[in-house]
């Protein structure tokens, strides 16, 4: 019984090691997360960049309004002190017009190698074609297009004006061209061809900078509406199932998990599609999806209710915060 006493302390011993290393381990990753100081996200921020591209009215590429919008980013852009520039391309769509496209693309930070893409599409849809209403006009697309450009404008800005930075870089790209695609049961002159997302197909085919690449991107689609509900879907699981859980777990620890939904739903072919397929860049995409919907989607979408009357600063909040928690946890 004696020859036991030493070889029990030295057990106790060693569990109490372990322990206390595991202890004094936790309160690093605290402290460490506490010293993070991310920015705080400002909504009203967000909410007023959503308000004044929808101002300029729908932003139909070759339209005055798409054109003003143009601007408007680049200004707002070069004012947070990102370093911009343009890429300019022709698309042919669906009808066979060939419409003069930009995606308009930023950096800051542009020392780090480490690299973020964040990317949202900045056009407008030219029909409503799920409306009972109106249905050749053109929408405001305050979700589809403008939140997720609102979004991201504040994300810069949050960073370019905190005193300590994330340690990665951050690229934004706006793509161009993304919402004007064939409706719902037209056949498309030529069904080979994807007529949706145009810039993203350029973008990734022509990189702004040759052999561009990023650890991974978030693209951000109709991510502005009351009580919106984003779900892991199905082509960013298939590319990028690591970040997806990264930013979902981020959501829920730092309360926005009514928001972020822990379920796989469907595939949707959006930019983040042709980024990771052809670009080769792990990216995936926060959109909206509405369970209870016939359609993938919320049923404002591609209707002259996707205005300002549905956009919540709350969901802007939830999706930036997110976001910035993520930058910076890197």
């Amino acid at each position: 019984m004696k020859n036991l006493i030493p070889v029990i302390f030295i057990v106790f011993f060693l569990i109490s090691c372990d322990s206390s290393k595991e202890k004094k381990e936790s309160i690093s990753e605290d402290r460490e997360k506490k010293d993070l100081q991310v920015p705080v996200f400002n909504a009203g921020n967000a909410y007023q960049f959503v308000q004044t591209q929808v101002d300029f009215g729908p932003r139909v590429p070759g339209t005055k309004p798409h054109a003003e919008t143009e601007q408007y980013l680049i200004s707002q852009l070069e004012t947070f002190g990102a370093t911009v520039k343009t890429q300019k391309f022709e698309a042919e769509t669906y009808e066979g017009e060939v419409w003069d496209l930009t995606n308009i693309i930023a950096s800051i930070q542009p020392e780090k190698k480490k690299r973020i893409l964040l990317a949202a599409h900045w056009d407008t849809r030219k029909i409503a074609d799920k409306d009972n209403e109106r249905k050749e006009e053109p929408i405001d697309g305050a979700n589809d297009g403008a939140s997720g450009v609102g979004v991201i404008l504040e994300i810069v800005n949050a960073i370019q004006n905190a005193k300590n930075k994330p340690n990665v870089g951050i690229d934004v790209i706006f793509f161009d061209g993304e919402d004007n695609g064939e409706p719902q049961g037209l056949s498309a002159r030529n069904p080979s061809e994807i007529w949706w997302c145009l810039g993203s197909q350029y973008w990734s085919k022509n990189k702004h900078i040759p052999g561009y690449s990023a650890y991974y991107g978030v693209l951000l689609d109709m991510v502005g509406a009351s009580n919106a509900q984003f779900h892991k879907e199905g082509y960013s699981m298939k590319y990028a199932p690591s970040i997806v859980e990264k930013v979902w777990n981020t959501a829920d620890q730092i309360g926005y998990g009514r928001f972020f939904i822990n379920k796989q739903v469907a595939s949707i072919t959006d930019d983040h599609y042709f980024v990771n397929e052809i670009g080769k860049i792990p990216m995936i995409d926060i959109i909206a999806h509405d369970p209870t919907s016939g359609d993938f989607f919320p049923d404002f979408h591609h209707t002259h209710n996707d205005n300002m009357d549905i956009i919540s600063q709350e969901t802007l909040k939830a999706v930036g915060q997110t976001l910035l928690q993520v930058i910076y946890e890197e």
